[in-house]
């Protein structure tokens, strides 16, 4: 029997990760969220494998022999950790794949390592359609010894895993990554938008960026959505918007001008200023046509 997995958090991303942890380990799985009813009734939905539902991430973290925590803010990530810490023990191994401050991961893998337990931040790169079929790209930051022990509990959720240092580091490259995309998004936005003003549609837009070195996987992912103006969201334009703020932070503390981003940054502005911050992040679009 493997080690019992405790999953806190089980939004849009976490309920389809720990779907699949239940389904490919072969040991418990316990979760928990914010509000126990959600948690109550993914158990129920994934009873045949066991999974039981804690009513508080304490009960979880006194139960599990690795914590892995999925929320949205650094602030939220801050706050399990205090409910938490009081039960780690250096039996255990915490895996934060929150995207927050890297600097705010840093002071949590602190403390930690005080209780003598260990800690990675492992945060996910792709869509829901990915977490749901187990193919995330997920970004690790941890020591050699403990990227090795959590790797296998990775696999469940992820199939591209890669180390990029020591605690922090996977959070840094996901905010580089999450940026590069903004940008490409932006583009996508702006350039769609003229064409569609000179009589292109969508779908012939997309075609034929195809044909050339513009070809990207946002707009290949992103065509029928545009098609259709369909912001049903998958990841939402305020969490979006959260990660390009913490990617201007970072830019700053390393002293580097972004003004791609900073422009990335007003049309979101502009965008949650309309209201559509419950809305998949495609709908800046609406905020260029504006």
């Amino acid at each position: 029997m493997g080690k019992t997995i405790g999953f806190i958090g089980l939004g849009i991303m976490g309920a389809p990760m720990s779907a699949n942890i239940a389904r490919k380990h072969d040991g418990q799985l316990i979760v928990a969220n914010r509000t126990f009813e959600k948690a109550a009734a993914l158990a129920e939905e994934l009873k045949e494998y066991g999974v039981k539902a804690a009513r508080t991430n304490r009960e979880l973290a006194e139960k599990a022999d690795i914590i892995i925590t999925m929320v949205p803010k650094s602030e939220d990530s801050q706050k399990v950790y205090e409910e938490i810490l009081p039960v780690i023990t250096e039996e255990k191994t915490c895996i934060d794949m929150s995207t927050i401050s890297p600097s705010v991961s840093r002071e949590i893998a602190q403390k930690v390592k005080e209780r003598g337990a260990r800690f990675a931040d492992a945060p996910v790169v792709k869509s829901k359609a990915a977490a749901i079929a187990g193919k995330l790209g997920i970004y690790v930051g941890a020591d050699e010894e403990t990227f090795d022990q959590i790797l296998p509990v990775l696999r469940y959720m992820g199939e591209n895993i890669i180390r990029l240092g020591e605690n922090g580091s996977g959070l840094v490259m996901k905010l580089c990554h999450n940026a590069l995309v903004s940008q490409i998004q932006n583009g996508v936005n702006e350039t769609l938008t003229v064409a569609q003003s000179h009589g292109i549609d969508v779908s012939t837009y997309a075609k034929a960026i195809s044909y050339g070195g513009g070809q990207n996987l946002y707009l290949d992912s992103h065509v029928k959505p545009l098609q259709n103006e369909d912001y049903t969201t998958a990841f939402s334009l305020e969490n979006a918007a959260k990660d390009v703020k913490l990617f201007l932070a970072l830019a700053r503390e390393s002293g580097t001008l972004v003004p791609g981003e900073e422009n990335v940054n007003a049309v979101y502005e502009r965008a949650l200023a309309a209201g559509y911050a419950k809305e998949d992040w495609a709908a800046t679009i609406k905020a260029v046509r504006s």
